[in-house]
């Protein structure tokens, strides 16, 4: 099993990797006031990849952080009946 996992995880990297490579092309990306940021398209993707997935991360945390809390409050209500 941890054969699997390890060649998965190479074939994946050589995957990104390879990409990465590809699209190593240098993009501007222009903001509000005349701001701009230049980086490779690989960079601003993975970029962009991270912020959705930390922010998906945050709301799912914020709901199980809501849910536990409820949860706590059902359980001391139930052990005062």
């Amino acid at each position: 099993m941890r054969l699997l996992a390890l060649s998965v995880k190479i074939i994946l990297f050589l995957l990104l990797l390879g990409f990465a490579a590809l699209n190593s092309d240098t993009v501007t990306l222009r903001y509000f006031l005349g701001l701009e940021w230049q980086a490779p398209l690989s960079l601003v993707i993975l970029v962009v990849f991270a912020l959705g997935l930390l922010i998906g991360l945050l709301a799912c945390s914020m709901r199980l952080l809501r849910s536990h809390r409820e949860l706590r409050g059902l359980r001391k209500e139930l052990d005062r009946n």
